[in-house]
């Protein structure tokens, strides 16, 4: 137990693990042996993962930003002294991954209660290494354990704690948009020249959700998804600095994307997408949803004043649109189309009603609501679910 502590306060490349609250804990109660500190590292492990030290040190050593996988990521040579090291601390860590409760409280004379806790027998070199090998998919650092995230008020890349799990079998019809889509961003994932993608449509017609649902779909493979606000798109270049060495593939994404007359970031996302001093990097597009025609009321046209001025508004409207490789419309669905997602959503969530009934409750539901819409018939199942 002695050499696990000498071994621990030596590490290098993984010293940033030392700061982490479950192993400083730990390794307090190696230097000076004591019921309450033996109980306050169990308590931070219950509280990191439920209780499963192996577990727990595989999570942190694979969610490490340390120089060995940056290194890695950014494709350069491993120097041989690097690669040494980092198979040492690696069997250090081994070394903690077998640490059980016996094994912690063999140091002290106490012999009441002490708090248990569990491993997992793993091969922690064998795990690291693998995802070194495949690191432009598993990623490292915070990239290495989420998939979604957004941009905060400092303009820092976080992660999304409870992101959206729509997946691409709940959406129903806007097969050929999507695939569209897909094909778009399997591209980038291969390498690929990618074109960034602007999704316009009428409202609840599934444009978010076809970004989201494919960021999920594809996120084992490395991809990962980014959400910006409007108000955030000139921090973009910022964002794109940050990424441009990053082994993974990752989406900008723009909800719900309009301005207002003579808004600064409308030139801000032309500059962007037209390329200016910072050069979009190959690892990631823009997708951008929006309802065409409130970016034309809400950004540049109150349609009053003379032609000319009309027609120079259209034209910046057509600019930043034609600033986009790929342009998406995903229409309103017709009566046809509504039911048939009412439909599929009433048998996925058992629904026992006889099929005329639910087509007419369903259309008086969107008539009441002025129009028909994927997202309006979710909300129609769920509120038959409610009331079922």
């Amino acid at each position: 137990m002695e050499n696990i502590k000498v071994k621990l306060k030596s590490l290098c490349i993984f010293r940033d693990l030392l700061d982490d609250p479950v192993l400083s804990t730990l390794l307090r109660y190696l230097e000076k042996p004591a019921v309450a500190v033996y109980s306050a590292f169990v308590s931070s492990l219950y509280e990191a993962n439920g209780g499963n030290l192996g577990e727990y040190i595989k999570e942190i050593c694979t969610s490490s930003s340390n120089v060995y996988v940056r290194t890695v990521g950014n494709r350069q040579a491993v120097p041989k002294y690097m690669q040494e090291a980092l198979e040492e601390e690696l069997a250090i860590l081994q070394e903690c991954t077998e640490l059980t409760s016996e094994k912690l409280c063999s140091l002290i004379s106490y012999k009441g209660y002490r708090p248990d806790f569990t491993t997992t027998n793993l091969r922690l070199a064998d795990i690291y290494l693998h995802r070194c090998e495949n690191i432009g998919k598993y990623g490292y650092g915070i990239f290495a354990k989420h998939n979604m995230f957004y941009v905060n008020e400092a303009n820092q890349i976080v992660p999304v704690q409870n992101p959206d799990q729509t997946e691409l079998s709940f959406l129903v019809d806007y097969e050929k948009e999507r695939r569209i889509v897909l094909d778009n961003t399997e591209a980038l994932l291969a390498g690929k020249p990618a074109a960034n993608i602007l999704l316009t449509g009428d409202a609840g017609t599934g444009k978010s959700s076809t970004v989201k649902a494919i960021a999920n779909h594809l996120w084992s493979k490395g991809l990962r998804l980014i959400e910006l606000r409007k108000d955030q798109l000139r921090a973009i270049p910022k964002v794109l600095d940050t990424l441009a060495e990053n082994p993974l593939k990752f989406v900008l994404f723009i909800d719900d994307l309009s301005f207002l007359k003579d808004d600064d970031n409308f030139n801000a996302l032309k500059a962007v997408l037209e390329g200016s001093v910072t050069a979009k990097s190959d690892n990631v597009v823009i997708y951008a949803t929006s309802n065409r025609r409130h970016i034309i009321k809400e950004t540049f046209s109150d349609r009053e004043g003379d032609d000319i001025h009309r027609n120079d508004t259209m034209q910046e409207i057509v600019s930043l649109s034609e600033r986009f490789g790929i342009h998406v419309t995903f229409s309103k669905p017709n009566k046809e189309t509504f039911l048939h997602i009412v439909h599929h959503l009433a048998e996925e969530n058992g629904v026992d009603i006889q099929m005329d009934e639910l087509d007419l409750l369903a259309e008086r539901f969107a008539l009441e609501r002025g129009g028909r819409s994927a997202r309006l018939a979710k909300q129609f199942i769920d509120g038959l679910l409610a009331r079922l």
